[in-house]
């Protein structure tokens, strides 16, 4: 991860959602996405309860649940990725309560097996992740953080237990694209920046190529996800058939190519 985020000047964070619409079509994308720029993919575990998540991505794990998506059918989703030409980090995005029902130290330890690179679990608050955080120390993984705008004293807590990068959370609420950034994010991400020794990435609401190129500006690189998810939903129909799943994903890497491009 860290060799990663050392290579890529900005670096760019897209999220989707495995097994939305298909477990073959997540394999492809997620290799078209790297084709298209990606620094590290965001992988999120479809959950029916999906506290941090807006409509667009809760719409995207009802769709994942339907088609039989799991906790475990998407870790093995990662190999096969890697054998068909992946390179970049891969971050499982869940919420805690599948980990524990899996069991956190399988879990960990499958995860590494399955050569992913780090967790981010959004419901774990850093003052309950200390197991999951030696196990993942133990086996190589990335546990990422989330750093919301709060007091200084809490952002230098999580900042100085951070790693792979640091996500930071440009408005309080759930994840979905928005027509404006809240413009106290600019003084948060000062303050999280000087007090960060990983490069911190912004997400929650970055939809379009202004808000990315705005937000490059403030940070080391953006989390793209509801906007994304909102063109694999447009997709989907295409993204389903083999006959056309190659034009949607020529669409997809147009769309963000079209965001990291200004």
């Amino acid at each position: 991860m860290e060799e990663i985020t050392k290579k890529h000047e900005k670096l760019f964070i897209p999220f989707i959602t495995a097994g939305d619409p298909t477990a073959e079509a997540t394999i492809e994308i997620a290799l078209a996405l790297e084709e298209a720029g990606a620094s590290i993919l965001e992988l999120g575990i479809p959950y029916s309860d999906p506290l941090a998540d807006g409509p667009t991505i809760q719409a995207a794990s009802k769709r994942a649940l339907a088609s039989g998506m799991t906790l475990e059918k998407a870790m093995y989703l990662v190999p096969i990725m890697r054998k068909k030409g992946l390179t970049i980090p891969v971050v499982i995005f869940t919420y805690y309560n599948p980990v524990l029902q899996y069991g956190v130290e399988h879990f960990v330890k499958k995860a590494k097996e399955l050569e992913i690179d780090g967790l981010l679990v959004p419901d774990l608050p850093i003052e309950e992740s200390e197991e999951l955080s030696l196990l993942c120390a133990a086996n190589g993984l990335s546990l990422i953080s989330l750093v919301a705008p709060t007091s200084k004293q809490r952002i230098e807590k999580i900042a100085e237990q951070a790693q792979g990068f640091l996500y930071c959370v440009s408005s309080l609420g759930v994840t979905g694209a928005r027509e404006e950034i809240d413009p106290r994010v600019y003084d948060f991400l000062q303050t999280v920046k000087a007090v960060s020794e990983i490069p911190i990435a912004v997400g929650f609401g970055i939809s379009n190529a202004k808000q990315v190129s705005l937000m490059n500006q403030y940070s080391d690189g953006v989390v793209v996800g509801s906007a994304l998810v909102s063109e694999i939903e447009k997709l989907e129909q295409s993204l389903k058939s083999e006959k056309f799943r190659k034009d949607a994903l020529i669409s997809l890497k147009t769309f963000v190519t079209s965001l990291i491009s200004s």
